[in-house]
């Protein structure tokens, strides 16, 4: 059985955003090998907040087809689709780990869904939380 990882929504967006220069070529590398081996992993939270942000911030913003095919893309991941409860044992997350709620839901999205890592700059490398560990591909 292959172990998911799971990828936060800056490293998807670096993957596309060509005026990112080194950090899109090592999340583009990241993000290609994901797809061709079935282990990339996500949340609709990670989904939502890709496609706002493509078609928004990036550098050279997405056109919202663009952005909408590439969520098409992301969808044949695994997705978690968080519940209450997940909301709940997030927010406990927030609170013991002192991380913002919105970080704390992708950490719990990442164990709902088994994976050993969670790919994402937002969260200090190496660190492991609800049995996940953080990577940080640009560190």
């Amino acid at each position: 059985m292959i172990t998911p990882e799971f990828v936060d929504t800056n490293v998807l967006l670096y993957a596309y955003d060509a005026g990112a220069g080194e950090r899109h070529d090592q999340a583009r590398r990241l993000v290609s090998g994901f797809g061709s081996t079935r282990r990339g992993a996500l949340s609709v939270q990670v989904l939502q907040e890709f496609y706002v942000n493509a078609v928004r911030k990036m550098a050279v913003p997405a056109s919202p087809e663009a952005a909408l095919g590439r969520l098409k893309l992301f969808s044949t991941w695994t997705v978690h689709s968080p519940t209450a409860a997940d909301v709940i044992a997030a927010a406990a997350l927030s609170q013991e780990h002192l991380l913002s709620f919105w970080d704390a839901m992708i950490v719990r999205s990442a164990s709902q869904l088994g994976c050993s890592v969670l790919w994402t700059e937002d969260l200090k490398h190496g660190q492991v939380i609800d049995g996940v560990r953080v990577s940080n591909p640009f560190a």
